[in-house]
């Protein structure tokens, strides 16, 4: 194609300087380091252009790179919530048995103590009647339990067992108005009698005079009296003293040794050493505290 008004070199004479020229400059390359500066200067000179036209790759690569990462981000934050959640569950049913071993602990030690038959039972349910303080535990006239048993947790006396079905018992505790359980001083031996007042973790002791030894502090324990409770085991801690001198007996009430409101482990206690005698279907029998001790809960 023929320009009109051309002025200077045609096309093909500028095309073929331009090739003559791009070869010299890759011989001179080839063979020597002299146009190194030279393309260290065109190099700096040409990287703001470069980073101009890869701007917009790079933007919409950073930008994708970041959604992605958020989302993932969310996910993982997710499922890491769901995992703690998880954990602390967990954790929190560590908690519990952490503390039931305790418990069974406390009352192995203790029936070990006690040197009597012994045997571990757990709490089933609580009655709810007003006024009337009994539970129920799993174990029964198949374990050889039977009415006037003590029962006991790992800090002194619950109450007595009243009804013993072949799989579960009935024990009233210590502080129904109906139960009264003989008692001493265990700083004196002074005795008496100690009732329940169907008041939680609250007993009464009606006859004593108002110039009786007794004061507040002073741990009530078992008197053996009447045969229902071995002597020696701890009932209550006195803590109100109030003389009347209008009347003939003091005001006196005391506070349970044993964790009624929380035990879920009870020792179902024989007063005496004669072996128990189950049924032959029975799967399990009341141990001794030298046999309880190694146990492990």
């Amino acid at each position: 194609m023929k320009l009109l008004f051309a002025t200077g070199p045609s096309l093909n004479t500028r095309l073929l300087v331009a090739v003559l020229v791009s070869i010299t400059l890759l011989v001179i390359d080839y063979r020597g380091a002299k146009l190194n500066s030279l393309r260290s200067l065109l190099a700096f000179a040409v990287y703001p252009l470069q980073n101009l036209a890869s701007l917009p790759a790079d933007t919409i690569h950073r930008l994708s790179s970041t959604v992605i990462s958020y989302v993932e981000l969310q996910k993982e934050n997710q499922r890491l919530k769901e995992i703690q959640l998880i954990n602390d569950g967990k954790l929190l049913k560590l908690a519990a048995l952490e503390k039931e071993n305790i418990r069974l602990r406390l009352l192995l030690e203790n029936s070990f103590q006690l040197g009597e038959q012994v045997l571990v039972a757990e709490l089933l349910s609580v009655k709810l009647e007003p006024y009337e303080h009994t539970v129920v535990v799993n174990k029964g006239t198949r374990f050889g339990v039977h009415p006037k048993q003590p029962v006991l947790d790992a800090n002194g006396i619950v109450g007595q067992v009243i009804r013993a079905l072949p799989n579960t018992s009935e024990v009233m505790l210590i502080t129904d108005p109906n139960h009264a359980i003989p008692v001493e001083v265990n700083r004196n031996g002074l005795r008496t009698i100690a009732f329940g007042t169907g008041q939680p973790n609250r007993l009464h002791l009606p006859f004593l005079a108002n110039n009786a030894d007794i004061v507040p502090g002073d741990l009530l324990v078992t008197s053996g009296l009447g045969g229902g409770f071995p002597a020696g085991y701890p009932v209550a801690v006195v803590d109100k003293f109030e003389a009347r001198p209008d009347k003939s007996f003091a005001n006196i009430y005391a506070t349970p040794k044993a964790q009624l409101d929380s035990s879920r482990e009870f020792l179902i206690v024989w007063s005496d050493t004669t072996p128990v005698v189950l049924g032959e279907h029975d799967q399990a029998k009341p141990s001794t505290g030298s046999e309880s001790s190694h146990a492990a809960p």
